[in-house]
């Protein structure tokens, strides 16, 4: 078994999405986690320490742009979006 490369944290709240995303990346051979809410992107954005965040900006619970700001006060991580 190959060892995983790096992390990404995948924010989306559309299973379907979330489930495309998470086979893609798991052939490349990615670490996946998944949030389906910004608090909890967040959350896991801090414990986790992924390598890339992959965001939704249409999340229920807040918008995409204050998760940015929010990860942007302790953390430079790469964080890639998608206007939902």
């Amino acid at each position: 078994m190959h060892e995983k490369k790096n992390t990404i944290l995948v924010v989306d709240d559309e299973p379907q999405i979330q489930k495309m995303l998470g086979i893609l990346l798991d052939v490349e051979n990615f670490k996946i986690v998944e949030s389906t809410s910004a608090k909890q992107a967040i959350r896991m954005c801090a414990s986790v320490k992924p390598d890339l965040v992959l965001l939704d900006l249409g999340l229920p619970d807040m918008d995409g742009k204050a998760v940015i700001t929010a990860i942007r006060e302790w953390s430079q991580v790469p964080i890639s979006w998608q206007r939902a």
